[in-house]
């Protein structure tokens, strides 16, 4: 007997780490982002690879937050899930943290096909701060993880093309505001998850968009994919085409074989059908394969280096086997960005399920065999009819609500008026971070905070920053104006606007700390420096309690703050502004490294070093950053410990 597909809630348990408050200061900087390369290099690229590589890279995180509150301590915590299956496949949704796939088990063979991590682990790796491994991810936006990675996605029970269930997520992707959903279903005994995307722009003029779909998997497979080539981005941070699956006497195809951490994107020949897989020494594995449209595929590797090996271990729990990444996207590289056009959609259909084929053996010959596979279990056409099956669906309104979203996409509807069929954005999903915004909307005058605290978001679409231009220029609107101002690129008025705000502003350190970080920008970091002085020494005065809002202001600014003074060698005003800092903040790995950095700028090298001895974990170590390499080498000639080495090139010392 068939046993029909079931979406059911589930709570899952794990060791996890607090995601805490996001920073409520402004992202006003420019990404950190490592891919990138050099304009010289696209002359010998594919034309449309070289283009979308210029095309609207991401310049700003605004509007959204950056999301550093989180620590390192686990404790069992409870995760919501939700839990689709038939009688071949389970796959466990979590709806709260960016509607991940933590597992993905084929019942009949009891065999997870995701790497599947046992902890709930932030790392700063996501655009906008926290991201977690493990699972299959769905990235947009822009090049990198998702500012959603650790975000709520609206989910709901949905009628599937076959008459069955499907599971819903979505939710406003307000980095390009754009609109997505992500619809799951198992047609009744399939061994294949199926999964409709579709991406909207409901705006009158084109919009860069951005998609890969990342699946985490165990790095002992090797990686099959129909390519001969692919486009290899490594730790000289270039793009440049090597050969499938060897290069310089190595096959790439095993992860473990890559010395440094890369990402290999091949270069799948038109008309040839898309799919990846990774599979075990016995040929097991997971395949992953699509319609068309998703043209791209990937494989990340971390590599076997002691950088390498130090961040596997950082994003899980000792004893945990390491992981690789096989992905999937719109273009044939994550560093490119593609033409949206204005009031329409991209859509695609994906499958993920499990493959059995041989794995070793001549390239090609293994290629074929383990196609040949997959064609015999789920051939292109049934690819190409459930995507044409589901298309109608994907308009079908939902059903049982099973998790909610953010109340953004219920103000943008409510704006502009929108009729987005399949995904709804009701009001009953707006709150107090909206609320703000919403009366500026219905009233044209952004309300002034009824108590003392950190500003809220700012919302810096061009339809926002018009409204705040003709609202009531109070100290709150100015500020806000100026946050808008400063992603437009107009730099000039946003500093005035910051400047027109501390003439009556009440509270003056959200207004300091920007100009300060305007004149950073600008070169002048002596002026920055006692700006931000002020500002830290404003933001204490005006500090009402030991609560989380208040903590995660003082903490975001103290640390900018230091880093400012030491920056101009003002070293005895960063030791006031660090005994000003509460004790468990001066705790934090990352206030650990500051204070290493203060003593050395003291001229105390025995305390610095005593404070790397003592050991810390700075939570939110960038991924790809060399701060603690490069104090260390300030400090000895010693070889960086194996704790502190994250270094993930070879050059970075």
């Amino acid at each position: 007997m068939v046993i029909v597909t079931r979406i059911r809630r589930e709570v899952l348990t794990l060791p996890a780490a607090q995601l805490g408050p996001d920073n409520p200061l402004p992202p006003l900087r420019p990404l950190d982002e490592v891919h990138c390369t050099d304009e010289r290099e696209r002359e010998d690229m594919p034309r449309d690879m070289a283009r979308q590589l210029g095309y609207e890279p991401l310049r700003s995180l605004l509007p959204a937050r950056v999301r550093d509150g989180y620590g390192r301590a686990r404790e069992p915590r409870a995760l919501d899930a939700l839990v689709i299956e038939n009688d071949r496949l389970r796959a466990t949704v979590l709806p709260g943290l960016g509607g991940r796939i933590a597992s993905l088990v084929h019942l009949p063979t009891r065999r997870e096909l995701l790497y599947r991590n046992p902890v709930f682990q932030p790392a700063n790796f996501a655009l906008n701060g926290a991201w977690y491994s493990g699972g299959i991810e769905w990235n947009i936006g822009a090049t990198g993880h998702t500012t959603l990675s650790c975000a709520p996605l609206h989910a709901a029970r949905v009628p599937a093309p076959d008459g069955g269930e499907m599971l819903r997520l979505w939710e406003w992707e307000r980095l390009r505001d754009l609109p997505f959903q992500v619809d799951l279903w198992l047609p009744d005994g399939s061994d294949f998850l199926h999964v409709g995307v579709r991406i909207r722009n409901p705006h009158e003029h084109p919009v860069p968009t951005y998609w890969w779909s990342n699946t985490a998997v165990p790095e002992d497979r090797r990686i099959l994919v129909p390519a001969e080539e692919a486009w290899q981005f490594g730790h000289e941070r270039r793009l440049r085409r090597v050969p499938v699956p060897s290069y310089d006497g190595v096959d790439r195809t095993h992860p473990l074989n890559s010395p440094y951490a890369a990402d290999y994107f091949y270069e799948v020949p038109d008309g040839r059908r898309r799919w990846i897989a990774a599979l075990d020494a016995d040929g097991h594995g997971l395949v992953q394969t699509s319609t068309d449209v998703l043209r791209g595929r990937k494989l990340f590797v971390w590599g076997s280096g002691p950088g390498g090996r130090r961040w596997q271990q950082w994003l899980t729990e000792p004893g945990t086997g390491g992981y690789c990444e096989i992905q999937a996207g719109l273009a044939r590289t994550q560093l490119e960005h593609v033409r949206l056009e204005p009031e329409s959609e991209m859509s695609w259909l994906e499958a993920y399920g499990p493959l059995d084929a041989p794995r070793d053996g001549e390239w090609t010959t293994v290629v074929r065999g383990a196609e040949e596979r997959l064609d015999a279990a789920l051939p292109r056409t049934r690819i190409e009819e459930a995507y044409a099956a589901w298309k109608p669906y994907a308009d079908a309104e939902p059903g049982e609500v099973l998790a909610a979203g953010s109340g953004w996409g219920a103000l943008e509807v409510l704006r502009a008026d929108r009729k987005l069929p399949g995904t709804p954005f009701p009001e009953s999903t707006l709150g107090e971070a909206e609320a703000p915004w919403l009366e500026l909307l219905r009233t044209g005058c952004l309300p002034e905070p009824r108590r003392v605290r950190p500003p809220g978001q700012t919302l810096v679409a061009p339809h926002w920053r018009d409204m705040l231009e003709t609202a009531p220029a109070t100290p709150h609107t100015e500020y806000h104006l100026g946050v808008a101002q400063w992603h437009a690129g107009d730099r000039a008025q946003a500093v005035r606007s910051w400047e027109r705000a501390l003439q009556l502003a009440p509270s003056l350190w959200p207004s300091l700390r920007c100009l300060a970080v305007a004149d950073q920008e600008s070169g002048h970091h002596e002026r920055a420096a006692e700006r931000y002085a002020e500002a830290f020494d404003d933001l204490c005065r005006e500090r009402r309690d030991d609560g989380e809002a208040w903590t995660a202001a003082v903490a975001a600014l103290g640390s900018e703050t230091l880093q400012a003074l030491l920056r101009v060698r003002r070293t005895a005003d960063a030791r006031a502004v660090w005994e000003r800092l509460r004790p468990a903040v001066r705790r934090r790995g990352r206030f650990r490294l500051l204070e290493a950095e203060l003593l050395l700028a003291e001229g105390r090298r025995a305390g610095a070093r005593a404070v790397f001895e003592d050991g810390f974990e700075p939570a939110d170590l960038r991924e790809g950053a060399d701060a603690i390499g490069r104090l260390w080498a300030r400090l000895t000639d010693e070889p960086l410990p194996a704790p502190y080495d994250f270094r993930m090139r070879p050059d970075a010392s």
